[in-house]
């Protein structure tokens, strides 16, 4: 059974910079893990770690119990999808599909059953005989794919793999990667800076942040439960209301805002209120008022974005906060809107270093 174990990874390069600080994570056999984290976090660098692209600088990698700290990337039996495909220009899609497989030495009749057979899985079969620069961007993410299939390999490591797709062509993919990856069972890796990519494909997330690993867990775990600041600000689209608050020992405090419902909470911290979209409601009680600035409309469901009236403002600036409705009457620009606030969904972290408190 292929699983990866990461035990206390770290990258330093030699300028001193600290790209992976101590990574700890168990990967089982068939899971699909994405690194999801803002550019230039570490989640590129770890997974080129495990591809052995990089050098380790302390600590232990091992792929289905094997350590692979000094295994040379063509054999530690992984096979990488790159963001730019990284075909050979030269060669004809079965040719690119072959290569690594004549390179191993298997038989001519057995590269022809596997190109074969993954070219059909992945609906590539008319176009085996075409070279890259006759295919789409997504029929060559395909040939991609079928290249690192036909290894058959313990782990899958996809390098942000849809980022030169549009956005229609992005989902689709999604949609063939998780079918493919569920059909085969194969542990997978994947990098991504897009958290809706990132909650789609995951059985587990790995929030990444400063070369740490935030958080790690379920999709819907971390949208429900984010144990920081940055994971509640992180996962989620559209992004959660984060207002400044203080809490007097009876009432969360922000400006002119009071709301009542909380207790346990520090009173001697600045704090941040964390309220998702959904969990704001135009027909509630009327805690708060919304100056509509911006209206998204999507269909059945439509996007509010606003000033909050009456909260405290950092830096002279008004506190910005979107809600979602659904298809019912829109209301006009510069319209003020009373929204009931579900406390019962309430986030509070602390200002100073981000950790939930409530």
């Amino acid at each position: 059974m292929a699983g990866v174990e990461l035990t206390g990874v770290r990258k330093i390069y030699p300028n001193g910079a600290e790209a992976v600080r101590g990574v700890d994570m168990t990967i089982e056999h068939g899971e699909f893990i994405v690194f999801v984290g803002p550019s230039g976090c570490g989640k590129s660098t770890l997974l080129r770690m495990v591809a052995g692209l990089e050098s380790i600088t302390e600590g232990e990698i091992s792929i289905d119990g094997r350590i692979i700290n000094e295994v040379s990337p063509a054999d530690r039996d992984v096979a990488m999808v790159f963001q730019n495909y990284a075909l050979y220009p030269h060669m004809t899609v079965r040719g690119n599909m072959s290569y690594g497989l004549k390179n191993r030495g298997n038989s001519k009749a057995e590269i022809h059953e596997k190109v074969e057979e993954a070219a059909k899985m992945l609906r590539i079969h008319d176009f085996l005989d075409r070279r890259p620069q006759q295919l789409s961007g997504g029929q060559r993410q395909r040939v991609a794919m079928g290249r690192a299939i036909v290894r058959e390999p313990k782990v899958f490591l996809f390098d942000e793999p849809l980022s030169n797709l549009d956005a229609k062509l992005r989902v689709q993919m999604r949609i063939e990667i998780k079918r493919l990856q569920r059909r085969m069972d194969v542990t997978s890796i994947y990098v991504t800076h897009d958290q809706t990519e990132a909650m789609t494909l995951a059985d587990r997330l790995a929030v990444i942040n400063d070369g740490r690993i935030e958080q790690m867990g379920a999709p819907l775990e971390l949208y429900n439960n984010p144990t920081t600041l940055f994971v509640a600000s992180f996962i989620g689209s559209p992004q959660i209301n984060l207002v400044p608050v203080v809490f007097d020992g009876d009432k969360l405090i922000s400006g002119d805002i009071a709301l009542s419902g909380f207790k346990d909470l520090p009173t001697d911290a600045d704090l941040v209120l964390g309220i998702r979209p959904d969990d704001l409601t135009q027909n509630g009680e009327g805690e708060v008022s919304l100056r509509v600035d911006l209206v998204e409309q999507h269909g059945a469901e439509n996007l509010i974005y606003g000033a909050l009236l009456g909260a405290a403002a950092e830096e002279g600036e008004e506190t910005e906060i979107c809600i979602k409705v659904d298809q019912q009457t829109l209301p006009k620009i510069d319209a003020t809107l009373k929204l009931g606030v579900n406390k019962s969904r309430a986030l509070v972290f602390r200002k100073d270093n981000g950790q939930r408190v409530l």
